[in-house]
């Protein structure tokens, strides 16, 4: 088979700067095919998705990818750490993919690497490095930026890399790649126009974060001209629906229940909650009526936003450590989405080279095979995570739909 491209992505919702990523390393790559492995209804900065993930996949179809998995939810929901490996387990179980392209603000994927291999071999002078930095009060990632830049000392060289959103995920992902000792070729594709958390629309390139800002305000004709016209109309027909859902404060009853009905020793019990801060937790949890003041009540220096953002996201779907250290051992499951026919080709060779890989094109059907009990829990938060998010929607909200949705076909 010819050379098969994988992306990982949110596509939150796929606009014109994706459009021009998937071009532009489908044309340097030289590969016929491509493969996303996409999130699902809920991001890894501990927020929601705008839409669900069926739509995003027809979204993703339309944009020229071929074939669709969906991330599992506990790895969507992780650090990035987590966030990337899953996604690169899930590229490498395929054993298709020969290219793994990501975007990066940074034009020289030579210094991503460097820092990769930093964090991938942890040596001893930066360990101890790190350690000092968090000793200060710092967050993770501020003291691990620190202890990185004095390890490496070149300031020149390496000064605001790690204050990208997309280089820090594709350090991740090159550190992945080593990990799990992959054969997929890494491909940055620098980010052109906007960047992650840019406002601002330049020519017909906003970010996800603008644009998710601009369908609150129904400036439509904005966001008509950074999205590709097929994917536009999907999301006014979500908006039709009332199945738009902008953030966690859809669910903030649900969760502040949750929090409340847990003891102290369930609250320690939660991913990323460490050094007495079920306390805190606690404490916001009985005294704020909204997720905007728990998250002002809690966060500090040392615990940033988007990590207290990802506690609350575990709360809402029941995630406890120790699911979340099963999703490091497991080799994950291939959750198909939706294809085109050139998808279809990719399916067949899957298969073909591994009758026995985890390949999910119907959920009852696999379930039904009896899958490992590992694999059975954690396509459990997938199924969860899509009963839970459409308690969102504005005016129907059904379950069950991992099961009565039919796979996407182009």
């Amino acid at each position: 088979m010819a050379g098969v491209l994988g992306i990982i992505a949110e596509y939150n919702p796929f606009h014109n700067g994706h459009l021009y990523h998937l071009e532009e390393a489908k044309q340097r790559s030289g590969c016929n095919y491509s493969i996303c492995v996409m999130t699902g209804n809920f991001a890894q900065r501990g927020g929601t998705s705008l839409i669900n993930k069926w739509t995003k996949t027809e979204m993703a179809l339309a944009g020229g990818i071929d074939l669709v998995l969906e991330l599992p939810t506990i790895y969507s929901v992780s650090s990035a750490e987590n966030f990337a490996e899953g996604a690169v387990k899930v590229l490498n179980t395929t054993g298709i993919v020969t290219n793994l392209a990501f975007g990066m603000e940074s034009n020289d994927l030579s210094s991503l690497n460097n820092i990769a291999n930093v964090l991938y071999q942890e040596p001893r002078e930066y360990v101890t490095m790190l350690n000092h930095e968090l000793s200060r009060g710092n967050s993770f990632p501020k003291a691990r930026e620190s202890a990185i830049m004095m390890y490496l000392n070149d300031i020149k060289r390496y000064a605001n890399i790690l204050s990208g959103s997309n280089n820090i995920l594709a350090i991740e992902y090159l550190k992945a790649l080593k990990k799990t000792k992959s054969d997929m070729m890494p491909l940055g594709v620098q980010r052109k126009k906007v960047f992650y958390n840019d406002d601002k629309i330049v020519d017909d390139f906003a970010s996800a974060s603008a644009i998710r800002k601009l369908v609150q305000l129904q400036q439509f004709d904005d966001i008509r001209r950074v999205m590709p016209r097929e994917c536009y109309m999907l999301l006014r027909e979500e908006m039709k629906r009332g199945n738009l859902v902008f953030d966690l404060r859809k669910y903030e009853t649900i969760i502040l229940y949750n929090l409340r009905k847990m003891t102290i020793r369930d609250i320690a019990n939660i991913p990323d909650v460490s050094e007495g801060l079920e306390y805190s937790i606690k404490e916001a949890a009985e005294n704020c009526n909204t997720i905007r003041d728990f998250i002002d009540m809690v966060k500090t220096k040392r615990y940033t936003q988007t990590r207290i953002q990802r506690i609350l996201v575990y709360a809402l779907l029941g995630i406890d450590r120790k699911m979340m250290d099963l999703s490091r051992k497991v080799i994950p499951y291939l959750r198909v989405l939706g294809c085109n026919d050139k998808g279809k080709e990719l399916l067949s060779e899957i298969v073909r080279r591994d009758p026995k890989t985890n390949l999910v094109t119907s959920v009852k059907k696999f379930l039904d095979d009896r899958p490992s009990r590992q694999i059975q829990q954690m396509l459990a938060i997938d199924l969860f995570a899509s009963d839970t998010y459409t308690l969102g929607y504005e005016y129907e909200s059904r379950a069950n739909l991992d099961y009565t949705n039919p796979l996407i076909v182009r």
